[in-house]
C-alpha cells in the first residue's frame, strides 16, 4: 500500500480527508499538531479519530505559535460569535491563525520524508472558508511546487510529492455525506473554536454554524454536544 501522511486536527473536514485517504488505498500515517490553539481539546479528538480510523500512526508535534500570536485562536482575541452568513463570508476572519497551513504542510512534508510518503493530504475547504487565503487551490498548488523543490526525496527524484485536498470543492453538507458513507463517526469529532472546560462545543462561532448548518443541509442528526 502507498503511504499518506494526513493532517488531523480532530475536526470534521480533517477527519473526513483522513477516511478519503484510507478508502483510496493508503496506508495512512496521521499528524497532528499542538500549536497553542485555544481548542486544544481537538487534539483528543484527533487520537479517537486516528484510532478509529485505522491509522498505521499517530504522532502530534508541539510547537507554540501564541509566540507571534495575531489570532484568536491563540492570542487573548474574543473568538467571534453568532456572525450572520454575510459577515462570514467577507475578509478574513480573526481566527485566521498567520501561516498556519504554511507551518503545517511543512511538518506534514517532514514526517512525509521520515516515513517514506509522497502524498500529504489536508482537509482544506474553499467553500466554507474563504477568508482563509491558506486554504485556496493556489496555495496549495504552490506548495506542491515547494515540497518538490526544497526535500531530499524530492531533488534526488526518489518521488513525487502530491497535497491533496479532496474536500476542497465541496460543501458542508456534501462533506458529511462522504463521512458517512465512508463510516465516519463524527461524534468523535470537535470542530468548535471556543469549546467550554468539559470540551462541549459553543453552537455560536462560526465553525460551529457552519457544522449545524452541514448536519441540516446534509439530513444527518449532528451528535455534537453544545453548552
Amino acid at each position: 500500500m502507498p503511504k499518506a501522511v494526513v493532517l488531523l486536527s480532530g475536526g470534521l473536514d480533517s477527519t473526513t480527508a483522513l477516511a478519503v485517504a484510507r478508502a483510496q488505498g493508503f496506508e495512512c500515517y496521521a499528524l497532528s499538531v499542538d500549536y497553542g490553539q485555544r481548542h486544544r481539546v481537538e487534539l483528543e479528538r484527533a487520537a479517537a479519530v486516528a484510532k478509529a480510523l485505522g491509522a498505521v500512526e499517530h504522532r502530534t508535534v508541539t510547537i507554540d505559535l501564541r509566540q507571534i500570536g495575531g489570532s484568536a485562536l491563540t492570542a487573548n482575541i474574543d473568538v467571534p460569535k453568532d456572525r450572520s452568513a454575510t459577515d462570514m463570508g467577507h475578509g478574513v476572519p480573526v481566527t485566521y491563525v498567520p501561516a498556519r497551513n504554511t507551518i503545517l504542510l511543512g511538518l506534514a512534508l517532514g514526517y512525509a520524508e521520515v516515513a517514506g510518503a509522497f502524498d500529504i493530504f489536508i482537509g482544506a475547504n474553499v467553500l466554507d472558508y474563504s477568508g482563509y487565503p491558506d486554504c485556496r487551490p493556489e496555495f496549495l498548488t504552490a506548495f506542491e511546487g515547494v515540497a518538490n523543490l526544497a526535500t531530499k526525496a524530492g531533488t534526488e527524484g526518489a518521488g513525487q510529492f502530491r497535497v491533496h485536498s479532496p474536500l476542497l470543492k465541496l460543501t458542508k453538507a456534501e462533506i458529511i455525506r462522504e463521512g458517512v458513507k465512508l463510516g465516519v463517526n463524527y461524534a468523535l469529532t470537535l470542530s468548535c473554536y471556543d469549546p467550554d472546560a468539559a470540551g462541549r462545543a459553543c453552537g455560536r462561532c462560526d465553525s460551529c454554524q457552519l457544522r449545524k448548518k452541514g448536519f441540516a443541509e446534509a439530513g444527518v442528526p449532528d451528535p455534537t454536544p453544545y453548552h
